[in-house]
């Protein structure tokens, strides 16, 4: 009878496991971790997925339960696991955001700023339209199932319970949230630098012609560049955002099996 509770308790272990990791995606991923989802629905998610995970790794991870302390430690492993993976693709998605931001701010729509519910401040609405569109790219390529089976492959790169090193998660971060600066300079590059010129043809206008109205011109020019270059550039936006998916998920499954070895 001891050993059938202890069999059991080994299971409740596992399962805990993968519903820290399968929770900490569905609290920062795209798509599952947004607050426009209710709490109660991200916690049925990471109930029911753990549901259909932990049976196929019962007899892949070889757990003891242990301590209360060591289970806390190796919950809280596997929950930075998941929050790794969220966090990998959520950088993404501010990059894209940011160039919004960026086209938004140099073309005069600062005072067009509206509540972005999902970081709970004021964002630059092309920012926020930006933000939408990535959202929308990330759902047609199936990036949301993606994410998904890229959770179910980190077990085998890294089963539950075995506590990785961080060195090597923390260097792939540090290099995603550099790519999403570049990302975000790739996509509002062409943007900026009209309005830039535009801004400087302005001055020299405004040092020629200085009865020129610039104030009512300058801003309704470069909104009109703004929105113009925006709908030219919104599919080479959208088609680098598509093209960084699905490397960035192989770079998250290669850190973890890199921080196993290490």
């Amino acid at each position: 009878m001891n050993h059938f509770a202890l069999f059991e308790m080994d299971r409740f272990v596992v399962f805990t496991l993968v519903l820290a990791r399968v929770g900490g995606l569905t609290m920062t991923a795209p798509i599952y971790g947004t607050r426009e989802v209710p709490f109660q629905v991200r916690c049925i998610l990471a109930f029911a997925l753990a549901l259909l995970i932990a049976p196929v790794q019962w007899t892949t991870a070889a757990v003891e339960a242990g301590s209360s302390i060591r289970w806390v430690i190796l919950i809280a492993a596997d929950l930075l696991v998941g929050i790794f993976f969220g966090l990998g693709i959520a950088f993404l998605l501010s990059g894209v955001q940011l160039a919004g931001s960026l086209i938004g701010r140099l073309g005069g729509l600062t005072l067009a700023d509206v509540f972005d519910p999902a970081t709970n401040e004021q964002v630059p609405l092309l920012g926020r339209l930006m933000h939408l569109v990535a959202l929308a790219v990330f759902v047609a390529i199936g990036g949301h199932r993606m994410v998904l089976g890229a959770l179910s492959d980190s077990f085998q790169s890294l089963p539950p319970g075995c506590v990785a090193s961080t060195a090597s998660m923390a260097q792939v971060m540090q290099e995603l949230l550099s790519e999403s600066f570049v990302l975000a300079a790739r996509i509002s590059a062409p943007i900026v630098v009209v309005l830039l010129l535009s801004t400087l043809v302005l001055g020299i206008l405004g040092r020629t012609l200085p009865q020129l109205n610039l104030l009512g011109v300058g801003f309704g020019l470069n909104s009109m560049l703004a929105f113009g270059l925006l709908a030219v550039v919104l599919g080479a936006g959208a088609m680098a955002f598509e093209a960084q998916v699905e490397p960035t998920l192989d770079r998250l499954i290669n850190a973890l099996q890199v921080a196993r070895q290490t």
